[in-house]
C-alpha cells in the first residue's frame, strides 16, 4: 500500500481544479475576521456522492443538494451559507435553496443543477436573499481559497477544521482535501454538521459512494456532542479526475489505499468537531474491543461517548467508572458482566465487571488531559468500534440558553 502523506497547510482545495473563496454579506453578526457564504469551485466536472440528515425535519437546502447527488449527474461547484439553516421556512426555503444555486451557476458560468447548496445556521429564519445576490458576485475564487470557505462555514465553532493527505497510485499522485463545521447539535447519524471532502482521482462513481458511506460510518456517524440531530447535515465527496490515474474501483490495492487515505481525512473532521463542541475542554475517545461484532463495538462506543453522565464525569475528573458500565449496557449489545474490564488512558480500573485496587489521584490526572480514552474491554470476541465526543460544562449550558438573544 502506497505511503499517505499529510499535506503542509492543505485544505479542500489542495487536489488539482479546485479553488475556493469566501465573503461577508451580513447574515451573521458582525466580527473579526468572519465570512458567511462560501464558493467552492471545481475547473472540470466531478462525480459526486453524498450522506444527509436522517432528522424528519429538514433543510430544502439539503433537500436540493439530495436530489442533485441522487439524480447521478456531475456537479462544479458548491455554495454554502452560515448564520441561517433555510430550514421551517415553508415553501420560500426551496425557493431560496434554488436561487442561491442559480446565483453562484451565474458567478461560475456552469448550470444551476451543477451546483450543490448547503446552509447552517439558526432554524426558522429565512434566507436573506438580497444579501446573498447581492454579494455572491464578489466572492474571489482562489487555488489557496480553502481557508476563506472554512472560515464561511462557521457558526459556533472556535476554529476552522481542515486537511489534506497525498499518496500515488502509479504514476499520479493523488490528493484528497477536506473541511468541516460543527460545533453543537451533534449526535451520531450525522450532525450540524457540514463536511466537503474534495480529491483529484478519477474514481468510479459505485465505488466512490460505498467508500464515503463506510467511512461515514466509522466517522462522522460516531461522534456527539450534545444527544441532538441537526436538520442541515451534508458531507459531499466530489471527484474531478485532474490526477489522471487509472480509473479506482474497488477491489485492488489502489483502491484500498484511497479508502485508507479517505478515511484519515474524515476521521480527522471528526475529530475536530468532537473536541470543538461548544463550552468543550476535553475530547473523549470511547473505544470498545472483543465485541461480538463491528458493529456491536461501535454501537457500545457512541453510547459511552454520548452519554451526558459520562460527559459530565470527565468534565469533573471523576473516576465514576459505574457510568461508563452503565453506558455500555444500555446499548443493548451482547457481553458478560464478568468479563468486563475498563481502562482510562491505559490504567485499568475494572476487571471481571468489579472495581481493582487502583490509584485515584492518577486517574484523576489522566482525567484531566486534553484526550481522554476511555477503553472497554468485553472479551466476547473480535469486534472492535471507537467513537469520539466531549466533556458536557457549564459553558454549553449558557452559551445554548441564550443562543438567539
Amino acid at each position: 500500500m502506497s505511503d499517505i502523506n499529510i499535506v503542509r497547510d492543505g485544505t479542500v482545495t489542495s487536489p488539482i481544479g479546485f479553488s475556493a473563496g469566501g465573503i461577508y454579506a451580513g447574515i451573521k453578526t458582525q466580527g473579526e475576521g468572519k465570512l458567511d457564504i462560501g464558493l467552492l469551485y471545481s475547473d472540470r466536472p466531478c462525480d459526486v456522492a453524498g450522506t444527509f440528515t436522517r432528522n424528519a425535519v429538514v433543510s430544502p437546502s439539503v433537500t436540493v443538494t439530495k436530489s442533485l447527488v441522487e439524480g447521478g449527474g456531475t456537479i462544479r461547484g458548491v455554495i454554502a451559507n452560515s448564520g441561517c439553516a433555510n430550514c421551517a421556512v415553508g415553501e420560500y426555503g426551496f425557493k431560496d435553496a434554488q436561487e442561491m444555486a442559480a446565483i453562484a451557476a451565474a458567478k461560475l458560468g456552469v448550470q444551476p443543477d451543477n451546483v450543490a447548496v448547503a446552509s447552517t445556521g439558526v432554524i426558522g429564519v429565512e434566507l436573506p436573499m438580497a444579501l446573498i445576490r447581492d454579494h455572491v458576485p464578489q466572492i474571489i475564487l482562489k487555488e489557496d481559497g480553502g481557508d476563506e470557505f472554512a472560515r464561511a462555514i462557521l457558526t459556533t465553532d472556535t476554529h476552522t477544521k481542515h486537511i489534506a493527505v497525498s499518496f500515488k497510485i502509479g504514476g499520479s499522485t493523488i490528493t484528497i482535501g477536506g473541511v468541516s463545521k460543527g460545533a453543537g447539535m451533534i449526535h451520531p447519524n450525522m450532525a450540524t454538521m457540514l463536511a466537503f471532502l474534495t480529491t483529484d482521482a478519477e474514481i468510479e462513481t459505485m465505488f466512490m459512494r460505498q467508500a464515503l458511506r463506510d467511512v461515514v460510518n466509522l466517522t462522522f456517524n460516531q461522534i456527539d456532542i450534545d444527544g441532538d440531530q441537526s436538520t442541515n447535515d451534508t458531507v459531499l465527496l466530489m471527484a474531478n479526475g485532474a490526477a489522471g490515474n487509472a480509473v479506482i474501483s474497488g477491489g485492488d490495492e489502489a483502491s484500498e489505499t484511497f479508502r485508507e487515505a479517505l478515511l484519515i481525512v474524515a476521521q480527522h473532521l471528526a475529530k475536530e468537531i468532537a473536541r470543538d463542541g461548544e463550552g468543550a475542554r476535553t475530547l473523549i475517545e470511547a473505544t470498545v474491543e472483543g465485541a461480538e461484532s463491528d458493529a456491536d463495538a461501535r454501537k457500545a462506543a457512541r453510547s459511552i461517548a454520548s452519554s451526558l453522565l459520562v460527559k459530565t464525569a470527565v468534565y469533573g475528573r471523576d473516576p465514576n467508572w459505574g457510568r461508563i458500565l452503565m453506558a455500555l449496557g444500555k446499548s443493548e449489545i451482547a457481553l458478560e458482566e464478568s468479563k468486563i474490564r475498563v481502562f482510562i488512558n491505559d490504567i485499568q480500573i475494572v476487571s471481571e465487571g468489579k472495581a481493582i485496587a487502583y490509584n485515584v489521584q492518577s486517574v484523576v490526572t489522566a482525567l484531566s488531559q486534553k484526550d481522554v480514552r476511555l477503553r472497554v474491554s468485553l472479551e466476547m470476541g473480535e469486534g472492535t468500534g471507537t467513537a469520539w465526543g466531549c466533556d458536557l460544562t457549564e459553558e454549553y449550558v449558557i452559551f445554548n440558553s441564550a443562543y438567539t438573544t
